[in-house]
Formats: structure tokens, sequence, C-alpha cells
């Protein structure tokens, strides 16, 4: 999607939902919202962080809206 002079792309989910609690903290290097060893999902916590900063390096913006329970909408939006 192109607003203006700026790119949009979004990618929305149904799936468990992030707490609002743990929304500030997921772009950060090695942050898991379930830190635990007996997680039910792997990975090592830079995904995120990695994608933003590629975003932030062609000067746009990522974000998140979500709702435990209800899924989670990532947004990135890339001027050009």
């Amino acid at each position: 999607m192109s607003a203006g002079n700026e790119i949009v792309i979004y990618v929305k989910d149904t799936g468990v939902g992030i707490a609002r609690e743990n929304l500030d903290n997921i772009f950060e290097k090695f942050y898991q919202v379930d830190g635990t060893s007996t997680r039910m999902f792997g990975g090592n916590g830079l995904g995120l962080s990695i994608a933003k900063h590629i975003v932030d390096q062609h000067k746009g913006k990522l974000w998140v809206e979500s709702e435990s329970g209800k899924g989670s909408t990532f947004y990135i939006n890339i001027p050009y």
C-alpha cells in the first residue's frame, strides 16, 4: 500500500497476540515474551530487533498493534 511519499506494509495474524506490558520490549535484542527454558516457541530474540534496525536504516518506522488472544498486526512504513 502506498500513502503519499511512503510505502506501508503490514502483516496481520490471528495468533495468541502480545500482552500490552510486553509491547514496549519486543524490538529489543534478545527479548522474548516467554523467556523460560520450556517455552513453546524457539528462537533467540533477534528477529524483530534486526527487522527494526533494517527499517530504521531506511528512515522508516516499524511498530505493532496487538491484543492478547486476538492476534497482532506489524506495520512497516518506509519513505520513498
